[in-house]
């Protein structure tokens, strides 16, 4: 089981990236798959995640309104779309499958997730 992060990189205040998730061993449709990150200093904080089951999403506050997850499963690829970006999301995002095909509690904690990937860096200057 391969879980591989892309599309992170440095943008202003304001601008937008997409990550993706792809994944290799399973199949997404599977699994609830999530987003986290974690900034220099700062523990790992839950993004977003959607439930394979029947595409329920979930975000943090921090975030609702400016990100959107999404997949594709024909290409076992999820996304999060980051719009209207601020230097407070700086940080290194992962993406984790679970091994349920919902998102347990909301999906937005570490701990109900068995499968991590290496991380990509976001930075967002001011």
């Amino acid at each position: 089981v391969q879980l591989v992060e892309s599309g992170g990189g440095l943008v202003q205040a304001g601008g937008s990236l997409r990550l993706s998730c792809a994944a290799s061993g399973f199949h997404f449709d599977d699994h609830a798959i999530g987003w986290f990150r974690q900034a220099p200093g700062k523990e790992r904080e839950g993004v977003s995640c959607i439930s394979s089951s029947d595409g329920s999403t979930y975000y943090t506050d921090s975030v609702k309104g400016r990100f959107a997850i999404s997949s594709d499963n024909a290409k076992n690829t999820v996304y999060l779309q980051m719009n209207s970006l601020k230097p407070e999301d700086t940080a290194v995002y992962y993406c984790a499958a679970e091994t349920y095909d919902y998102c347990i509690g909301g999906g937005l904690s570490p701990e109900v997730y068995d499968y991590w990937g290496q991380g990509t860096q976001v930075t967002v200057s001011s």
